[in-house]
C-alpha cells in the first residue's frame, strides 16, 4: 500500500478553505464537509492535515497571528525612539488590516470567541513579543505610561480594527490625514 505523502499546497488550500467559511458563516457553521467542499476535496484528506476540527481552527490561527506578526515588524528597528518604532508598528499594523481582510477578520473574530484553545491563544501572543518589549522599553525610559500591555493594546491596536472594518463597510474613508490623526490619538493614550 503506497503511503500519502502531504503537500504543502494541499495544506494551505485547506487553511483558506476553512479561513472564507469561517468569515463568511461563523465558526460554527463551518463543518469539515463544507470545508473540503470548499477546497474541492474529500473530506478524508482533511484527516491527512490536521487531527480535527479544532486543530485545525487553531493552526489556522497560528498561521494568521505569524503573518500578522510578520507583517506588524517589517523593517522595525530597535534603534529608533519608543515613539517612530511604536509608529513603524502601529501603521503595519494599520497596512495588514486594510489590505490583508480576510485574515485581519479571521484574527478579530478569534479575539473574541472562546473557540482557540488557551494554550495556542498564549502561543499566537508570543508572535506580539517585540511589541511588549518595545512597551517595557518605553515604561522604563519614562516615555510610556506604568500599565500593562493589555491596556496598551486595547487603546492602541483594538480601535485599528474598528476603523478599517468601518472602511471596509464604506462607513468611513481612511485617508493620510484619519490615519495620522489615529496613530498620534494611540500615541497619546499610551505616552506620559
Amino acid at each position: 500500500m503506497a503511503i500519502r505523502q502531504k503537500c504543502d499546497k494541499k495544506r494551505m488550500v485547506l487553511l483558506q478553505a476553512t479561513l472564507h467559511l469561517i468569515n463568511n458563516n461563523g465558526f460554527h457553521d463551518a463543518p469539515m464537509s463544507k470545508i473540503a467542499k470548499t477546497a474541492e476535496m474529500s473530506p478524508a484528506t482533511i484527516y491527512i492535515y490536521f487531527e480535527n476540527k479544532q486543530d485545525l481552527i487553531n493552526q489556522l490561527y497560528l498561521e494568521m497571528k505569524a503573518a500578522f506578526s510578520t507583517h506588524a515588524f517589517e523593517n522595525y528597528s530597535e534603534e529608533l525612539c519608543v515613539k517612530e518604532s511604536f509608529k513603524k508598528i502601529w501603521f503595519n499594523i494599520a497596512n495588514f488590516k486594510l489590505n490583508q481582510v480576510e485574515e485581519s477578520n479571521f484574527l478579530s473574530q478569534c479575539d473574541n470567541t472562546p473557540i482557540i484553545d488557551e494554550e495556542i491563544k498564549r502561543e499566537g501572543l508570543k508572535h506580539l513579543q517585540p511589541l511588549v518589549d518595545l512597551w517595557e522599553r518605553g515604561k522604563s525610559e519614562g516615555v510610556l505610561k506604568q500599565v500593562s500591555p493589555y491596556l496598551m493594546y486595547a487603546f492602541t491596536i483594538y480601535p485599528l480594527a474598528f476603523l478599517t472594518n468601518s472602511q471596509h463597510k464604506n462607513n468611513c474613508t481612511l485617508n493620510d490625514e484619519k490615519l495620522n490623526d489615529a496613530f498620534n490619538i494611540a500615541w497619546d493614550s499610551i505616552k506620559l
